[in-house]
């Protein structure tokens, strides 16, 4: 929450005058609770497993794998709105190499009904069944990758969807572990 780091900073929130929201191309939880986007990453061969083992997803502390799933706009959406995001910063794009498809979660259906947010709360977090938007994938490399028109057409065109879908641009983004693999279209520390 970017109104946490103001008070735990001792500054006070009306001087943010930019926020960046950090997360990955696609979605990992550790743990149990709701996660509507969850794939299957135990079994070799799918998109889930693909994104445990390429992304090296394992909790830091406790070396627990992570559960995978396709990105969660709507969630984002529902962070963005709570946190008052300025742009984005996406980590780990060069992960998503070598898929042939990917599906983009825009929106759930719940009790019937289409929402294009995140609930508010776990119980109906936990009903809720994810629409999905189907993008290619690309199979050329984007590791290492510093420059936004360098990245493969369909890189872009997922990026592009989305800001389109979340509302809020992206900025950065990393295309490996190594902190010079980013792609920076605007720098916070220049924000206005």
């Amino acid at each position: 929450m970017a109104g946490n780091a103001a008070a735990g900073s001792g500054v006070g929130p009306g001087m943010l005058h930019y926020v960046l929201g950090i997360t990955k191309a696609y979605c990992t939880r550790v743990g149990g609770g709701p996660f509507p986007t969850e794939l299957d990453w135990e079994t070799p061969g799918t998109p889930g497993y693909h994104m445990s083992t390429i992304g090296a997803e394992k909790g830091v502390t406790t070396g627990r794998s992570r559960r995978c799933g396709w990105f969660d706009a709507a969630l984002l959406k529902r962070s963005a709105q709570v946190n008052g995001l300025s742009g984005l910063c996406i980590t780990k794009l060069d992960v998503l190499d070598g898929l042939e498809k990917l599906e983009l979660c825009t929106g759930y259906e719940l009790d019937g009904e289409h929402t294009d947010i995140l609930p508010m709360g776990a119980d109906e977090i936990s009903r809720c069944t994810p629409v999905y938007e189907t993008l290619e994938g690309w199979t050329d490399s984007t590791v290492g990758v510093t420059q936004y028109d360098k990245l493969p057409v369909n890189a872009r065109l997922y990026l592009q969807r989305i800001e389109q879908v979340t509302g809020v641009p992206i900025h950065m983004v990393s295309t490996s572990p190594d902190r010079d693999h980013t792609i920076m279209m605007r720098h916070p520390y220049l924000a206005d």
